[in-house]
């Protein structure tokens, strides 16, 4: 059976939450990412600051100096979680086989639905842009490497300055067709310093890369070879993976420059136990041990755990228990780098009843 592979990939997530929580940000260059007088980096930016040749992972005094009407946003992670956990709910509604890859990029099998692929991209896009509001595209193909590139070439192609919201299609049969005249980078396994190597033998297309036989091939890739001339001619056999069960939930921010204020450090914890505990009944989960992790200036990092008397969910409890672990463990002198707060030993929530609980 021909297998129909979906890839999701929300245009702007954080720039689209963010412009649909502010409408007044609509049409604005504004990028979100860190602190832009310290080591702070684009995280999303609008399509109205790309035009003006701002990219996410760019560094955000960089941005500025390109575009300096640009508005800074600093992230808001918990937020855009939230945003998420509705999006992939709608996915996974069509298939328990379905893979989430990163806060907004997931992929879904519908092979065992009836409907055309075409027909489920366009119900799933039309869903969230009703039930979430948020603009996404999709890549339709028969494997998880020709719906992504897929995506990501049908994005490339639209009209500058507003969201994509595209739907690209790869019919079965046509996969070495669609990637032959596409750069190299644009496949799985091809970074910089590869694809350098390649052009310079006059190798710059995928379709190039596979009409050479897999004896010069292995001067490139080794003993992956094989695996590169398949992937180059569109043929990839790797299943969409249900999430694995999840063992830990944990957070961490890297400071934009190393601190001692123990103040901005339980700031900072609570941010992050509010986001454990968002994430932990999100999915349905508690926790009985409380871990918190620290990075000092030299890069030395420990953490320290804690057994809870119950599995918990609440934020509350897990900033308490974070907050003890901090106060015993820190070297107030020292740098901090980074700091983290965890939970683990992971096991539905524990309630305990009161008399006026409506579920019993």
């Amino acid at each position: 059976m021909e297998r129909k592979i979906l890839h999701l990939d929300l245009d702007a997530f954080f720039c689209s939450v963010e412009e649909l929580l502010d409408p007044s940000l609509r049409d604005k260059p504004f990028a979100v990412g860190g602190n832009p007088q310290g080591r702070g980096v684009v995280s999303s930016c609008s399509y109205s600051a790309r035009r003006c040749g701002v990219h996410s992972a760019m560094p955000m005094a960089r941005a500025l100096a390109l575009c300096p009407d640009l508005i800074v946003i600093h992230h808001r992670h918990g937020l855009y979680s939230e945003y998420s956990y509705k999006v992939m709910d709608i996915l996974r509604s069509y298939s328990p086989l379905f893979q989430q890859v990163s806060i907004d990029e997931a992929f879904l099998d519908v092979s065992d639905l009836p409907q055309h692929a075409e027909e489920i991209a366009r119900e799933i896009q039309a869903r969230v842009d009703r039930e979430v509001q948020l603009p996404c595209s999709l890549g339709v193909a028969t494997n998880k490497l020709v719906a992504k590139i897929a995506n990501d070439f049908g994005k490339s192609q639209a009209k500058s300055g507003q969201a994509p919201r595209q739907i690209t299609v790869i019919p079965p049969g046509e996969e070495a067709a669609f990637l032959a005249p596409l750069d190299i980078q644009a496949l799985w396994g091809i970074g910089p310093k590869t694809s350098q190597k390649l052009r310079e033998q006059g190798i710059h297309t995928i379709g190039q890369l596979a009409a050479l036989p897999i004896a010069e091939l292995e001067a490139y890739f080794g003993n992956n070879a094989q695996e590169m001339h398949a992937r180059a001619l569109g043929i990839d056999s790797s299943p969409v993976r249900p999430e694995r069960e999840v063992k830990s939930v944990s957070n961490e921010v890297t400071f934009t420059r190393d601190t001692t204020d123990s103040e901005l450090l339980r700031r900072t914890m609570r941010e992050l136990a509010d986001k454990v505990g968002f994430r932990l009944r999100k999915a349905g989960l508690a926790g009985s041990a409380v871990q918190i992790k620290l990075r000092y200036s030299n890069f030395e990092t420990f953490t320290r755990q804690t057994a809870l008397a119950q599995p918990t969910d609440l934020d509350d409890v897990i900033y308490a228990v974070a907050e003890k672990l901090l106060e015993e463990n820190l070297a107030p002198s020292r740098p901090v780098r980074l700091i983290g707060v965890g939970v683990n030993r992971l096991s539905p929530p524990y309630r305990q009843l009161s008399l006026w609980d409506d579920d019993l």
